[in-house]
């Protein structure tokens, strides 16, 4: 699964875009270097049921920003994606 799809069903199942989930993890402070994956993890499992795949998928964009590596673009792995830079704000305004 890509990338870009782990972030769009974490909006299906919680209803909250990615672009407001880093706004709360921010407000929450987990974008602190000093802050463990384990601990947004959690979070995320006890107030949205994200699993850990998922999970990691926020993590990323919490701690990296929405940029990964270009070596998943265009590749047949499976965290393939079309661009290097993920969509945070909704799969409404995602561009075609």
């Amino acid at each position: 699964m890509s990338f870009q799809a782990y972030l769009d069903t974490i909006e299906n199942k919680t209803g909250l875009t990615p672009r407001q989930l880093l706004d709360i993890a921010t407000s929450r402070g987990y974008d602190d270097p000093a802050v463990k994956a384990g601990t947004i993890l959690e979070w995320l499992k006890s107030d949205y049921d994200l699993g850990r795949g998922h999970g990691m998928a926020l993590v990323h964009v919490i701690k990296k920003g929405p940029e990964i590596d270009a070596k998943h673009v265009g590749s047949a792995g499976s965290h393939r994606d079309e661009t290097d830079t993920l969509w945070l704000d909704g799969q409404a305004t995602k561009p075609t």
